[in-house]
């Protein structure tokens, strides 16, 4: 693989934590991963894009070489329409992504994963981002850093997505409330995700961090 100092990929670029962490990004060399084209990307400095298939390793050998991952892939259960569907964008995708960055030479990855995530979760859809967190443990990064953000709060109207009804709903609830419900639960922005990542994987510290939700309503305020 050719080899490109420092820089970034990004894994769902197109999606809200995606966008986020490309502006966030701005102005260092990030080449953004996309399934498919995707309009309304941020004309920042520094950003390509590249077509890629989550389900064939080989799409990326031919990448150049990241030095830091961030990977915000991600679905849900009535958008996959089945266990296996899910488990495919969730778990298989994602660590094919990590391990074709680690594999290329990136010593830092940062991975949105989600609240509540656990191997020995009895929710399914916790269960397999906890799989997935285990999965890049596992890689051997230097530094992994694992975000688990709560609902996000952000437009996906404007994303070309598929509308998430129960998510529409509960921030309609949540909003007006934003200020009595603990930060833990409280929704967050995909801004303060993005930030959150970036400053823990630019920090010292063990090589293993899992910042839970309410430390990124601070870490990225």
């Amino acid at each position: 693989m050719p080899h490109t100092a420092e820089l970034n990929w990004v894994a769902g670029a197109s999606g809200l934590v995606g966008r986020a962490l490309l502006a966030e990004l701005a102005g260092q060399p990030v080449l953004a991963l996309l399934r498919r084209p995707a309009s309304g990307l941020p004309a920042t400095a520094g950003l390509q894009t590249a077509r890629v298939d989550y389900t064939q390793p080989g799409s990326f050998a031919a990448l150049p070489a990241p030095t830091r991952v961030f990977i915000a892939l991600g679905t849900t259960m009535t958008q996959a329409g089945s266990r296996a569907a899910f488990r495919a964008a969730d778990l298989d995708a994602v660590v094919t992504v990590a391990r074709s960055a680690r594999e290329a030479g990136a010593t830092h990855c940062g991975l949105v994963s989600a609240l509540g995530a656990s191997t020995r979760s009895a929710v399914f859809y916790n269960q397999v981002k906890g799989e997935a967190e285990a999965a890049l443990v596992a890689l051997g990064f230097e530094r992994l850093v694992i975000a688990r953000p709560s609902l996000l709060d952000g437009e996906r109207a404007t994303l070309d997505q598929p509308r998430r009804s129960a998510e529409a709903w509960t921030l309609k609830l949540a909003r007006p409330l934003a200020g009595l419900i603990p930060a833990m639960w409280r929704p967050i922005s995909p801004q303060r995700i993005a930030r959150a990542m970036r400053l823990a994987l630019d920090a010292p510290g063990p090589a293993v961090r899992v910042i839970e939700s309410g430390e990124m309503q601070q870490l990225g305020a």
